[in-house]
């Protein structure tokens, strides 16, 4: 047999089904991270092919925000989570909500980010553009490229 010819398996090494990860500080949650279906490689990254959701809590443990995604990846080496698809993340305390196709959260630096488009609802009021940063709760945030105008929708239009 011609060792040239066999090929190395990159596929995944391990796979979890309903996965439910609780992340906690000091007896607090912190956040909450769930998945139909998770993979595992042999470089350690996670793939999460039938979709993933993230709660993430505030100090005093209550929830502050989800982030929801059809596919999600955790990268291990940079301990990147990556949203792709329907991205959505939902500011429960500011009644904020943030539409992509792709969303990275850095769990160090405490950010989510993205240079995709994104569509960004605050209350009544609409905001577009490319390139958009965030603190992870998406208590604060800005939009790098914003396109002109934002749209103010009543309750009835909501």
């Amino acid at each position: 047999m011609d060792a040239s010819a066999l090929e190395v398996y990159d596929g995944p090494m391990n796979m979890a089904i309903n996965i439910h990860v609780v992340k906690s500080d000091s007896a607090i949650v912190r956040s909450d991270i769930k998945a139909p279906k998770q993979l595992e490689f042999a470089n350690g990254n996670l793939e999460f092919p039938e979709g993933i959701e993230i709660q993430i809590f505030e100090k005093d443990g209550s929830l502050s925000t989800t982030i929801r995604a059809d596919r999600g990846y955790l990268l291990k080496q940079e301990n990147i989570f990556k949203g792709e698809g329907n991205v959505q993340v939902d500011n429960l305390i500011k009644n904020q909500k943030l539409q992509s196709e792709e969303l990275f959260w850095d769990r160090m630096k405490k950010i989510i980010y993205t240079e995709k488009f994104v569509r960004v609802q605050n209350g009544g009021t609409f905001s577009y553009g490319s390139g958009f940063e965030a603190d992870e709760t998406f208590s604060t945030y800005k939009l790098k490229n914003p396109r002109h105008g934002q749209i103010e929708l009543s309750e009835d239009e909501l």
